[in-house]
């Protein structure tokens, strides 16, 4: 599980899929982040901090591989089981009024939740993240790969041990400007994957399962989701490039497109005040159009 205190509280929830945990800090409308493939809730532990005086910041660890609680076995957990787990959770702490806020693979997953299940979500802020065609991105594509060699993806977490390994692009070199601390890799995102087969299981399940498929019947909808939607990319970055941030940007009806410079894709770890100032000018203001609307309908 995420280990950072300053995610909050932890918690976790029972869903029809199997056991989810969570880290919980702040009051206030729910905010709901959704971290990449294999790492859990400390990806956003930089940024909750500075969100979290008038939020209420919710953390899962969903079961992309750097999970604690492996689900169960006959879990859906393609793409689209994934969002309707999402949006189970979000059904089951109750919560409305959520901004949901995603990250990589979790921003892809963000997108299918958003144009799927929609019901609870007020806004949306994606950040550097698959879309489209781009689901797996090539850079990833050796990881798709290696899921299917028996032990491959175990050997190669192994090696992540070692920090100039940790910085090839294959690994984390293309995801941070700046290395990530150890015990944040090894001990948190990768620990989990290597010490659990049932989690490496799941891990594997998801791997397998990612397809552009899922991001394109996605982006049919957009246009359909009238929510205000953040894009807050990082115009450096190699896996995701600026390219599909000016496309989501125009998708949607109602987007605003924000840079985040001197990043590559963790833009949470790489520019998290920059981020986090985004993210809360973005709530504020459309919190803001929220209320005259409704005094407009009042009246």
């Amino acid at each position: 599980m995420s280990r950072s205190l300053e995610l909050g509280e932890e918690n976790e929830v029972r869903l029809d899929a199997g056991t989810i945990r969570y880290r919980e800090r702040g009051v206030g409308a729910p905010m709901v982040f959704v971290h990449p493939l294999l790492t859990n809730g400390d990806i956003w532990r930089k940024v909750v901090p500075r969100l979290s005086a008038d939020r209420r910041c919710i953390t899962p660890d969903w079961p992309l591989g750097g999970h604690d609680i492996a689900v169960d076995r006959d879990a859906d957990l393609s793409p689209r089981g994934l969002a309707k787990m999402i949006a189970d959770f979000l059904t089951a702490l109750v919560l409305e009024d959520v901004t949901l806020v995603g990250n990589n693979t979790g921003g892809g997953l963000c997108q299918i939740v958003a144009t799927k299940y929609p019901e609870r979500i007020a806004r949306l802020v994606l950040t550097d993240c698959d879309a489209y065609d781009n689901f797996p991105p090539p850079a990833a594509l050796p990881l798709v790969w290696g899921a299917y060699v028996p032990g491959l993806l175990y050997m190669l977490a192994q090696s992540m041990r070692m920090a100039p390994l940790r910085r090839l692009p294959i690994a984390f070199g293309w995801l941070t400007k700046r290395p990530i601390d150890r015990e944040i890799v090894v001990d948190s995102y990768l620990g989990p994957f290597l010490r659990d087969s049932r989690v490496r299981r799941d891990g594997l399940k998801v791997i397998k399962g990612v397809s552009p498929k899922y991001t394109l019947a996605a982006a049919r909808k957009f246009g359909e989701f009238e929510q205000p939607v953040l894009v807050a990319w990082s115009p450096e970055d190699r896996i995701f490039p600026w390219k599909y941030a000016e496309r989501l940007a125009k998708a949607f009806p109602n987007a605003k497109l924000e840079t985040i410079e001197d990043s590559y894709t963790f833009v949470s770890e790489d520019q998290p005040e920059r981020l986090a100032q985004l993210i809360t000018a973005f709530t504020h203001e459309t919190a803001s159009l929220g209320a005259e609307g409704s005094q407009e309908a009042a009246q």
